[in-house]
């Protein structure tokens, strides 16, 4: 492990909730992208439950969006220093969203890779179902 990702492991467990520092392991975007491509997974916030939003995987580079009761948005997905990021067609101000997945007790959670947000989403269904959106975008 080198110190860049020794550094991002300790910052990422210490703004954890209380407690998950040293429960949880951080996977790699590809291990997350190995288990969602293909899938369709549901993201809930990890403290109040709601549902956030469904996403489909199309495929390594793309994926396609829905929160509830909105049109579906398609994100370009790269995978820069151990983040997955998604540039999502409307995004208006052009920078991706960032997380680091990772596990907790057999949980999937992606953490918001900001110093500012805490915010952490849990994975409760990973299906193959469609989310029936039109076809993604050829360019």
């Amino acid at each position: 492990m080198t110190i860049g990702n020794t550094l991002r492991c300790a910052v990422l467990g210490a703004m954890l909730l209380p407690g998950w520092a040293a429960a949880q392991t951080v996977i790699t975007p590809d291990a997350f992208l190995d288990t969602a491509v293909g899938k369709t997974l549901k993201f809930y916030e990890i403290r109040s439950g709601d549902l956030v939003g469904t996403e489909q995987f199309l495929n390594r580079t793309t994926s396609v969006w829905r929160q509830e009761g909105e049109g579906c948005v398609y994100g370009q997905i790269t995978t820069p220093n151990g983040q997955i990021c998604f540039l999502y067609d409307n995004d208006p101000d052009g920078f991706p969203v960032c997380w680091w997945p990772f596990m907790y007790k057999d949980r999937l959670l992606v953490r918001l890779a900001s110093l500012s947000d805490g915010e952490i989403q849990e994975v409760r269904s990973i299906t193959t179902n469609s989310l029936n959106c039109p076809s993604a975008p050829i360019s």
